[in-house]
């Protein structure tokens, strides 16, 4: 490609972001499809240990990772044992049910009160569909469903921002409408006007304009008209008022926002978020809740293998092995086997005592934590599906709700539990520092901005999760410093080797942080490492 047309791609890159950018390239003939491909990994088989022997590991963590660990190891006759600090397997991966029971590390205790069939997914809630969680899902019998990720008729709210926007409920097929007319409009004007043809060729141009066209749903050409030219007059495309019906009822479409209005309302930027790889449709949940997944693992592994209630306060490298000392109800105990596989989120991990070399203990705790928070609100009646047409999806706010989820199941059912907000950094952080129940009022004031009164009508059930102040997590997810997402430093890398007979395995150890499936393919690592020195010996 030639360097001007690169440089063309880069500027509607910048310009439109890379939805645009990607669609552009699409119309010139300059990208091709993939195939999407899970890492590689042979599962081992009793038979690979032979002559070696039986060899014990202990699994340090029940989170996925751990569980991953675990059942991947038992494939290959390996003896395993799993220590988990909390009473139920699968750590952030945790779907509360009525009756379920919780005191976070503040010493606040609710019980969930949903109904039969209502649950929230208070860490994990849906799965991208080239992720090896899928995988699994299907291998351990865990049915899957659709979860709708984007939903045209959901809502985008904006609020303390310039124009008529502002304050102002817009359905996301409008937005999206009139930012991609808008941008089609304005780019079409340019490379008509001969603004790009140091980049373009002409038959470049006539291509592009035909793109953008469809892209924008624009006019076409006027002769000797610019400004009326490639002319954006929005459409059918953004919705109607009323509908097209029977007889001679053909609708009217909603007339467009002004392009000043639109652009200052930042609405348009949303829309980068559907062309995220492990965001764009279609993503999946499994049937029941997320939590089918880690109790599919659990009875695969088998219960006596997995320890629950088990606090972990030391561990150590040993002369032939390693051992592990952890409380119970019963009292505290001591385990001893060949390896470890440390799977505990890591900045907990470097506060636990161990005899790992200072700088690994240093690499562990260098870690930076993202809070996330979540409310799960049980109403009497499924109401935005009946007052607003809205069946599952996602309404964004800029408000401290930041991203509402319309419940991908049960539709058309008596009941149903939306996700009343699900936030990160310092809008999670000033939901923990409420009590639950001023939670669940704040997240209904927020809400009435955009469904009005009914938000707050016929609410049954919430239950709240600050994922900071979660026992044996302290936190939704971790990041690295540096470059790259940090995972290129010399800490990140000291934790993908085995520091004696520990190794380490958890979503921080992948470039899929925070997602199951950097959990798995991290557990999958570690079980191969461990199975090629043992072979190797």
């Amino acid at each position: 490609m030639s360097q001007t047309r690169r440089d063309f791609l880069r500027r509607v890159g910048i310009a439109g972001g890379a939805g645009v950018m990607l669609h552009s390239m699409g119309a010139l003939g300059l990208t091709s499809a993939h195939a999407a491909e899970t890492p590689p990994f042979t599962p081992l088989k009793k038979s690979d240990l032979g002559r070696h022997g039986r060899k014990t590991v202990i699994v340090m963590g029940g989170g996925i990772a751990g569980l991953t660990a675990a059942y991947e190891l038992l494939k290959g006759g390996y003896d395993v044992t799993v220590l988990e600090g909390r009473g139920r397997p699968g750590g952030r991966n945790w779907t509360v049910r009525g009756g379920d029971t919780y005191t976070d590390l503040k010493g606040q205790t609710q019980t969930a009160t949903f109904s039969k069939g209502q649950y929230m997914n208070a860490g994990p809630g849906r799965i991208p569909q080239m992720h090896v969680t899928l995988d699994y899902c299907k291998e351990l019998g865990v049915p899957i469903e659709v979860f709708t990720n984007q939903n045209a008729d959901a809502f985008l709210y904006r609020e303390n921002v310039p124009g008529a926007l502002n304050g102002v409920p817009v359905r996301q097929r409008a937005a999206k409408a009139d930012a991609y007319g808008y941008t089609a409009e304005l780019l079409a004007k340019a490379t008509d006007q001969g603004s790009l043809d140091q980049y373009l060729t002409a038959e470049d141009k006539e291509r592009l304009l035909t793109y953008l066209r469809s892209f924008g749903a624009i006019g076409n050409r006027v002769a000797g008209d610019p400004a009326a030219s490639f002319k954006y007059n929005g459409g059918g495309r953004r919705g109607y008022a009323p509908q097209p019906g029977a007889g001679l009822e053909a609708g009217t479409p909603i007339p467009q926002y002004a392009m000043s209005d639109l652009f200052a309302s930042t609405l348009g930027n949303y829309f980068s978020f559907e062309m995220g790889f492990d965001q764009a449709m279609m993503m999946y949940q499994p049937v029941g809740g997320m939590d089918r997944i880690a109790y599919a693992f659990a009875k695969a592994i088998g219960g006596g293998r997995l320890r629950y209630n088990a606090q972990i306060v030391e561990y150590n490298n040993t002369a032939d092995g390693v051992e592990v000392v952890y409380t119970t109800p019963s009292g505290t105990k001591k385990a001893v086997a060949d390896f470890a596989i440390n799977a505990m989120p890591p900045h907990i991990a470097a506060k636990i005592k161990s005899n790992l070399p200072t700088a690994v203990v240093t690499a562990l705790g260098s870690v930076s934590v993202t809070n996330a928070g979540k409310i799960g609100i049980e109403y009497n009646r499924r109401w935005w599906e009946e007052d607003f047409r809205i069946y599952g999806g996602i309404t964004n706010a800029n408000t401290n709700l930041a991203n509402m989820w319309h419940p991908s199941y049960g539709y058309h059912s008596d009941r149903g539990t939306m996700i009343g907000y699900y936030n990160t950094g310092g809008n999670a952080n000033f939901y923990g520092n409420l009590t639950p129940p001023q939670r669940l009022a704040e997240a209904v004031t927020q809400g009435k901005k955009i469904f009005g009164d009914v938000y707050g009508q016929g609410i049954t059930a919430s239950f709240s999760q600050d994922w900071a102040s979660t026992p044996f997590s302290e936190g939704a997810w971790v990041g690295w410093p540096g470059a790259v997402g940090g995972q290129t430093g010399a800490g990140y890398r000291s934790l993908l080797e085995a520091t004696g007979n520990v190794y380490f395995a958890g979503d921080h150890l992948s470039h899929a942080i925070a997602w199951q499936h950097g959990a798995m393919v991290s557990a999958r690592v570690a079980v191969e490492s461990i199975h090629a020195r043992v072979t190797a010996a």
